[in-house]
Parts: structure tokens; C-alpha cells; sequence
């Protein structure tokens, strides 16, 4: 089964091969060569996820920008407002 290549992987499609590839090292059955194989597909894998995720964080960021709501807010008790 041909492997597609990794920029055209969605984040999931990534993670679930990652995941294969941690499975099939950690058994130990593989070559060295097919090991060395595998394990650098999986830091390209880790990589292609790490540059997916910090893509979604700087588009969280500027729709949180767009609507104003980049800052953090502090929380003021009002200890004039008390029911006694």
C-alpha cells in the first residue's frame, strides 16, 4: 500500500500513522534498516503535527485579536456590593 506523502496527511491521518509506527518499533520485529525507515517517517510526522498545531494556535489568536478579546480580563470583586 502506497504511502501518501506526508504534507498531503490531515492532522489526524498523521497522528493515526505516528501511532502505527510507535506500535510496529516498540515490537522490535523490524530490520534495522526498515527501523531507521520508520523512525525517521515519524519524526517527519511529529514535525508536519507540531507545524499543523501551531498554525491552529496563530489562527485562534487573531480571531481572538478580530473580536477584541486577546487580553485577559481581571476579576474585580466588587466588596461593595455585599447582602447582608
Amino acid at each position: 500500500m502506497a504511502r501518501k506523502k506526508i504534507e498531503n496527511l490531515s492532522f489526524e491521518e498523521s497522528l493515526a500513522e505516528l501511532e502505527n509506527i510507535v506500535q510496529d518499533l516498540e515490537q522490535g520485529e523490524l530490520s534495522l534498516e526498515d527501523s531507521m525507515t520508520l523512525f525517521e517517517r515519524g519524526l517527519t510526522l511529529s514535525q508536519h503535527n507540531q507545524e499543523k498545531l501551531q498554525g491552529a494556535e496563530q489562527q485562534i489568536n487573531i480571531l481572538l485579536e478580530k473580536n477584541g478579546k486577546a487580553q485577559l480580563e481581571s476579576f474585580v470583586v466588587d466588596e461593595n456590593n455585599t447582602s447582608d
